[in-house]
């Protein structure tokens, strides 16, 4: 299955019932979003209590509810695979008062890796905006005989198979990228993965497998206990707290790599695009707040914002990416 992303528009031929349908429509969602939000707000996210992207959200949620003066609430649904939150929103009401969180790999990736979906995204959904990003690091053992990206690389190309990556699953951003990482050096390694995350960097901190994918706040427990250290980042330029870690391009590349994780706030398909917009620019106002940048600073994230054509966009780049790594993988999730 694959999302088709909005190319054109098809034009009323009448012009004057277009143009009074067309200012009736103003009329009816300037006073939807004039009223919203007329009782609370709720935004089922499918991590559970306590993780990363969960605590993130309900800071937003948390200074929203002040801007509206509703309690915005969090739900957590967590659960196969995000299916449970995903369907707890798609047949809620289209007025904004229910909304939902994803990462960019429920988007992006798992059209690719499910044969059946219980949902379509842009069928089913709205985009609103993203709220956050973080980056991957490439972690290896503190004792690694790797110290630069071109390392890692000339052994994979020596030894076809023989360097070996983890990953949290089969299909997993880290899984996904680390096959993308050999797609862009024409190498071959081969994959080991985990049930979770702790057993992965616990894994690479032992020597169990080379290197491994993970973000500051996965990977971070045991590079800050001395076990593990960061390669380098998987970014266009260096991140804010991590100076003396190079980039993949710095480390010897392939220039150019990338890979990030993000999550989004979605709205059930048909809510209306004042009420969608009048989201965007208050997440955008609660995002350029110093106090929440300094929190998000904390948990190694970055306040994340685009506008609707920016958030297709970006959508179109991941899909792309991920779906042509993913068809040759073969991978099928059902």
């Amino acid at each position: 299955m694959t999302h088709a992303f909005p190319t054109s528009f098809t034009t009323w031929r009448r012009p004057g019932l277009a143009l009074a349908a067309a200012l009736l429509a103003a009329i009816t969602a300037t006073a939807h979003a004039q009223d919203f939000p007329s009782k609370p707000v709720r935004v089922v996210t499918p991590f559970p209590a306590g993780s990363g992207p969960e605590v993130a959200l309900r800071l937003v949620a948390d200074k929203l509810s002040k801007i509206w003066g509703k309690p915005v609430v969090v739900d957590n649904r967590p659960g196969a695979s995000g299916f449970i939150a995903i369907e707890a929103i798609k047949r809620a009401a289209p007025d904004g008062h229910e909304l939902l969180q994803m990462d960019n790999a429920q988007m992006a990736a798992q059209p690719f890796l499910f044969k059946k979906l219980p949902y379509e995204l842009l069928r089913d959904f709205e985009p609103v905006t993203p709220i956050l990003r973080n980056y991957f690091f490439v972690t290896v053992p503190v004792g690694s005989r790797y110290k630069t990206m071109a390392d890692l690389g000339v052994a994979a190309k020596a030894g076809p198979g023989q360097v070996n990556y983890g990953s949290w699953f089969v299909g997993s951003p880290g899984h996904i990228g680390a096959a993308m990482l050999e797609t862009a050096t024409g190498t071959k390694m081969t994959h080991v993965p985990y049930k979770e995350m702790s057993q992965l960097y616990v894994a690479v901190g032992n020597q169990e497998v080379d290197w491994a994918f993970g973000s500051a706040a996965s990977a971070g427990a045991m590079q800050r206990a001395g076990r593990t250290r960061y390669l380098a980042v998987a970014a266009p330029k260096r991140v804010a707290g991590f100076p003396d870690v190079p980039t993949v391009a710095e480390s010897g590349g392939p220039a150019g790599f990338e890979l990030s994780a993000w999550t989004a706030l979605l709205a059930p398909k048909g809510t209306p695009k004042a009420v969608v917009e009048k989201i965007q620019k208050d997440v955008a106002a609660v995002l350029a707040e110093p106090d929440l940048k300094d929190k998000y600073a904390a948990m190694y994230y970055e306040p994340y914002f685009l506008n609707t054509e920016q958030f297709f966009q970006q959508l179109r780049n991941d899909s792309q990416r991920y779906g042509e790594t993913l068809k040759r993988l073969n991978i099928s999730l059902d």
